[in-house]
């Protein structure tokens, strides 16, 4: 059984490692993960273009692509690894939580979201950016995660985040939808050289964060898991 791995960070990301490494332990693995950052990237391809790629040497089978989280899991699903056969994408650790409608922005949900519609199961991983558990233990808690739920038979795509600290100490599950996020202060302007430019930045302004959204979840100490899809008709208004 052979697991791709894949992030938005980049190759050289400790989270995709720690990933790799603790599946490894009962599974085959291979990662392909882009050459630099892609944070926000979403679920774009890249067309037009070509697009570098080569071999990382390390015990691990590992491929570094000049593009995004999509480019690196539909090249290696249906041209690299396409004589394989992969049987889950697992997108992560990502530095920095994916929570909210942030998820239609996150490289590291987008990446997932390839292998699904492969017909693949698959995960997004992120941890809070100021969280105090280690990618190794978060890395351990998804493996043992998407094992149990792996052996129902069944395809899924989740949405997982970790929080700052554990709630009274021990890892808890808790299923969430996702809750509305935006941003204050988002764009900081500057003039160099006669030509202008804006940056995207911004403090985190949530809209709708209470009970029973992945925002409260992860402030509250658990680990949020919300289950998605790629089906964004509006089917009531048919």
């Amino acid at each position: 059984m052979k697991i791709l791995v894949t992030n938005d960070d980049g190759i050289d990301a400790a989270g995709i490692w720690a990933m790799a490494r603790a599946l490894q332990k009962n599974f085959e693995v291979v990662l392909a993960a882009p050459m630099r950052q892609q944070s926000g990237m979403a679920h774009a391809f890249t067309v037009w273009k070509k697009i570098e790629y080569r071999r990382v040497e390390n015990k691990i089978e590992a491929w570094a692509i000049d593009g995004t989280p999509t480019d690196c899991v539909k090249f290696y699903l249906e041209e690299l690894g396409k004589a394989e056969k992969i049987s889950a994408v697992i997108s992560g650790i990502n530095d920095g939580a994916n929570l909210a409608t942030d998820v239609l922005y996150s490289g590291t949900v987008g990446g997932a979201l390839e292998g699904f519609l492969h017909d693949i199961p698959a995960l997004a991983i992120s941890r809070d950016k100021n969280s105090e558990i280690p990618f190794e233990e978060v890395a351990e808690v998804t493996a043992k995660y998407f094992a149990e739920k792996f052996s129902a038979g069944e395809i899924f795509f989740h949405n997982i985040n970790f929080p700052k600290n554990y709630r009274a100490g021990v890892v808890e599950f808790k299923s969430a939808r996702l809750g509305k996020r935006d941003y204050k202060n988002a764009f900081i302007r500057s003039t160099e050289n006669g030509k202008n430019f804006f940056e995207i930045r911004g403090e985190v302004y949530d809209i709708d964060a209470g009970e029973g959204t992945d925002i409260f979840a992860v402030e509250n100490g658990y680990v949020s898991v919300t289950p998605l899809h790629f089906d964004v008709t509006h089917h009531e208004k048919i």
